[in-house]
């Protein structure tokens, strides 16, 4: 069987869609993971595709479970994982959108998403990208309550390679206006620490992303989208040097914002 359509996507047994770690860490950032994971649902028989394909960038980002939990712990950061590979549904997107279940990615054909009913469509909505973006707006609305101050920062990681081009930069800061002081401040403290930084590359942040603008903009909440080669970040040692690269520039860019604030 390719896919039920019913809600009850997960079994009882498979593991839950949100990870978290140290929800009740006091540092100011709120860590997100839209494609921390590779799970796919047993009902979804692998999405017809071979493991080998998973395991590609297509279907997470390598590296960002790592980093996302040592980060948590060296900063006292909540971080917030969906564990379920994006070709299953594809947590940065708006879920209406037809990409969030992409037919095609990178040239790999996946045959589970094709021609999908609209009761599968909304099988995977209900059991796995409602309840982490739910996750997330509970985070952040306890958060709020308590008095706290939070900006948002969502990782991600990209492939070294794309459509036969090489891409130089080591990482990227994703923004798009709004509140986007301190990703600016994140941009310039990256810079001063490695040597190629994208600013707004090797994505846009623009009508394609989802988490970041659903859960940031009308708040008018700080945020960041980081991006991190994958060859650099999934190289042994790649998650701890991260770690501690992104560990000081995320408080120098927090030091700088509130330093410029009248």
């Amino acid at each position: 069987m390719i896919e039920a359509n019913t809600v009850a996507l997960l079994g009882p047994d498979e593991p839950a869609p949100v990870a978290v770690t140290n929800l009740d860490g006091r540092s100011p950032f709120l860590l997100i993971g839209d494609h921390a994971g590779k799970r796919v649902p047993r009902a979804l028989a692998g999405l017809g595709i071979a493991e080998a394909e998973l395991a590609r960038h297509i279907g997470w980002d390598i590296g960002v479970a790592k980093l996302g939990e040592l980060l948590a712990e060296r900063l006292d950061a909540p971080f917030i994982a969906q564990v379920y590979s994006r070709l299953v549904i594809d947590c940065n997107r708006d879920p209406a959108r037809a990409d969030a279940i992409p037919a095609v990615s990178d040239g790999t054909p996946i045959p589970a998403n094709r021609d999908l009913s609209e009761a599968a469509r909304a099988a995977r909505i209900a059991a796995i990208h409602a309840p982490y973006q739910q996750a997330i707006a509970n985070a952040l609305a306890a958060r709020d309550g308590a008095g706290m101050r939070t900006v948002l920062i969502a990782l991600h990681s990209f492939t070294p390679r794309m459509n036969d081009f090489d891409r130089p930069w080591q990482a990227g800061i994703l923004h798009f206006g709004h509140e986007n002081g301190f990703a600016l401040a994140l941009l310039d403290a990256l810079r001063d620490r490695i040597e190629v930084v994208g600013d707004n590359e090797p994505y846009k942040m623009d009508g394609t992303d989802y988490t970041v603008p659903f859960h940031a903009f009308a708040a008018g909440r700080p945020y960041a989208e980081i991006e991190i080669r994958q060859d650099l970040l999934g190289a042994e040692g790649g998650p701890e040097r991260w770690c501690a690269l992104l560990t000081d520039a995320l408080e120098a860019a927090e030091v700088s914002l509130r330093s410029s604030l009248p």
